[in-house]
């Protein structure tokens, strides 16, 4: 029954799935076209923290009777493998640090909050140079991730981020993004350190 449930989700949804992968196609066939001399074969290790916010539905519920909600706040472990200039392989897990909490009629009300894994395909759109041997990237990404809920329950979810990093000496990153989770309608905010290896 959850298989069945995960299947119409993501058919409702493959329309936009399709549009993003198709632009990240365009975007790769153009941005490889000069880049042969240039295939970088490092990784990005990093660490961060990520806050989500509630889906829209829920929170025109909460509008309505007057209820509050407390943004969820998780560790992030974040990967990247670079392939090619332009595209790479980010692979991720966000770790909830507490609990989902609402402030419902003057009481606090705890759920569990799930931890996510994710990877997909991120593209990066433009990069140019900043004082002081830095430069400052802008990428965007498609990805998929599995959420881990109660009873052993995988939640797919489509995922579309993107974020702006500052690259010091070519190997240190400081970096902050937003995403958006088209199965479960939830915008997130993340931000991290980390390096290329």
């Amino acid at each position: 029954m959850q298989l069945h449930k995960i299947i119409s989700q993501y058919l409702k949804q493959k329309e936009c799935i399709s549009f993003c992968f198709f632009l990240l196609f365009i975007l790769n066939i153009k941005g490889q076209e000069n880049t042969s001399d240039s295939i970088p074969s490092n990784f990005e290790l990093s660490f961060g923290q990520t806050t989500l916010f509630i889906s829209h539905d829920y929170a025109t519920k909460l509008k309505k009777d007057l209820n509050l909600i407390v943004p969820t706040n998780s560790m992030l472990f974040f990967a990247e493998f670079r392939p090619f200039k332009k595209i790479k392989i980010p692979v991720f897990f966000n770790l909830p640090t507490e609990s989902k909490q609402f402030i419902e009629n003057g009481i606090l009300v705890s759920q569990r909050a799930s931890s996510t894994l994710g990877s997909g395909l991120e593209y990066k759109l433009v990069d140019f140079k900043i004082p002081y041997n830095s430069k400052i990237e802008l990428d965007f990404a498609t990805l998929g991730s599995v959420l881990f809920r109660e009873n052993k329950e995988l939640v797919f979810a489509p995922l579309l981020t993107s974020r702006v990093k500052i690259i010091k000496d070519q190997d240190f990153i400081m970096y902050i993004g937003s995403s958006y989770s088209i199965g479960v309608d939830t915008w997130g905010l993340f931000y991290g350190t980390g390096y290329i290896f």
